[in-house]
């Protein structure tokens, strides 16, 4: 019987979710390397709603910076900070170097909220912090696709994440931000 048990506690044990990276188990424990070469560490953004996008150029989804865009401009001065992360991993749609992605997304779409740099988003040579991401959502969670969106709390949690589906002008997108801003640090 007490090994039946012990099997089962580790069969349990094997399922829960396991953080990436040592750290407090938050997003605020990673860092990305922004577009410009510069470290951008999460636990800048603490007490702030932070909505973190894999973005690619050459997608069908595209468009979608023009509503991260207007996302960014109408809760920024509230506590919303969006967060693009360019990636090639999904049909080699990011193949440009930092420079050309970060002309394309200014020019073409105006976009001023942070971009990173080009980083892996999926499988075991994803970025620490899509790790982390994918540990606390499950493989259901995971991108699939450019545009996947994680909405982290202002404690550094995962609220919700919605797939390339979901439009950034979505109301449920809005509305869970709306949620959450009350929450944020002035």
């Amino acid at each position: 019987m007490k090994r039946f048990v012990a099997k089962g506690i580790a069969a349990l044990l094997a399922l829960a979710p396991v953080p990436a990276t040592a750290g407090q188990g938050s997003a605020w424990d990673y860092t990305f390397t922004g577009i410009d070469g510069q470290e951008v560490p999460l636990r800048q953004f603490a007490g702030k709603v932070v909505l973190v996008v894999n973005t690619a150029s050459q997608c069908g989804f595209t468009p979608q910076y023009e509503g991260l865009q207007a996302l960014w401009q109408t809760y920024r001065d509230r506590g919303l900070v969006v967060i693009g992360v360019p990636s090639n991993d999904f049909g080699g749609q990011e193949p440009g170097s930092k420079e050309e992605i970060k002309t394309f997304c200014e020019t073409t779409f105006h976009v001023d909220f942070p971009l990173m740099d080009k980083a892996v988003v999926s499988g075991g040579a994803a970025h620490p912090f899509y790790q982390w991401a994918a540990s606390q959502v499950g493989a259901v969670g995971v991108p699939r696709w450019n545009f996947h969106k994680f909405l982290i709390t202002p404690d550094g949690q995962i609220a919700d994440w919605y797939s390339s589906l979901t439009k950034p002008q979505d109301p449920k997108v809005a509305a869970a931000i709306e949620a959450l801003l009350p929450q944020v640090r002035r």
